[in-house]
């Protein structure tokens, strides 16, 4: 049993979800120092990942399924198409669509290439200043009703770079938010909002195939574990960030990104830290 390992995974996967510095590069770091030393892989970090989305689905319950049923509405022309609940129905599932085709596509290279810790740290530093600068010269006078369907499609661009460990979901679409003038609440809200189909469709796929091949290096029982305790955890966090960011910057989030993206290459640089580690089947 590896019972406390995917505690520790669990937690990390709460912990880091829904904040701008990428979970999966930390559940990517942190496998390498549990007693197995294994890299979690995809699988799990898939999966794991439907907790976390949970949280956001109960957390915005009231926005999501206002956003449900007038999307539905607005198909039989009962509300108007330019409603701005209707509307960010088809935002989202717009800006859904880059990484519904990108993941299919980069399917061996998000596997494979992409889990290299000297990319993981590389793309932790820099969009790590990126999302500095963003936030930084970013003006704050745009809101969600605001979103335009072409603000909506390059969101989808920006969600799909997280296909790479290191981007952070939430970092990109953050940074891309801040850049186009939104307010720090309203690119985390979106963010959220937009990961919400592609991680469930993501997870749930992952979930199906791991019935047969394995959940990486853990069984589906602890990887159901490491599951509810990010869901858990995962709710808190959203929390916290939504309050956070009504008065608070990401600027400790970008120092965190650059020296913890430092640390790796110091790492890997000394031999400490492989630049790949394998994936061992549940």
């Amino acid at each position: 049993m590896h019972i406390f390992e995917v505690i520790i995974l669990g937690l990390v996967q709460g912990l880091t979800e829904f904040l701008p510095v990428s979970s999966s590069a930390h559940l990517r770091i942190v496998g390498e120092f549990l007693p197995s030393q294994t890299d979690p892989g995809a699988t799990f970090t898939a999966i794991t990942q439907i907790g976390t989305e949970l949280a956001v689905l109960i957390y915005f319950r009231k926005k999501i399924g206002r956003v449900i049923s007038r999307w539905f509405l607005s198909l039989s022309s009962k509300v108007p198409r330019d409603d701005p609940d209707a509307r960010m129905g088809w935002l989202v599932i717009i800006g859904t669509i880059p990484i519904a085709l990108l993941g299919v596509l980069l399917q061996s290279l998000i596997r494979e290439n992409f889990r290299s810790l000297w990319l993981t740290a590389a793309v932790l530093i820099v969009f790590g200043i990126l999302l500095g600068i963003a936030d930084h010269y970013g003006a704050r006078r745009r809101g969600l009703d605001d979103l335009t369907y072409p603000h909506g499609v390059a969101y989808g661009f920006a969600q799909a770079l997280a296909l790479i460990p290191g981007v952070s979901r939430s970092g990109a679409t953050t940074t891309l938010g801040r850049a186009l003038g939104y307010t720090r609440t309203a690119s985390a809200e979106y963010s959220f909002l937009l990961a919400v189909p592609a991680v469930f469709a993501s997870g749930l796929f992952e979930l199906y195939k791991s019935f047969d091949l394995g959940a990486g290096p853990y069984t589906l029982g602890e990887t159901a574990v490491a599951t509810t305790i990010a869901f858990v955890v995962g709710y808190a966090v959203i929390a916290f960030l939504m309050q956070y960011l009504k008065r608070g910057s990401f600027v400790p989030f970008v120092v965190y990104r650059i020296a913890l993206g430092v640390l790796i290459l110091v790492l890997l640089a000394l031999g400490v830290l492989p630049a790949f580690s394998t994936v061992i089947a549940g």
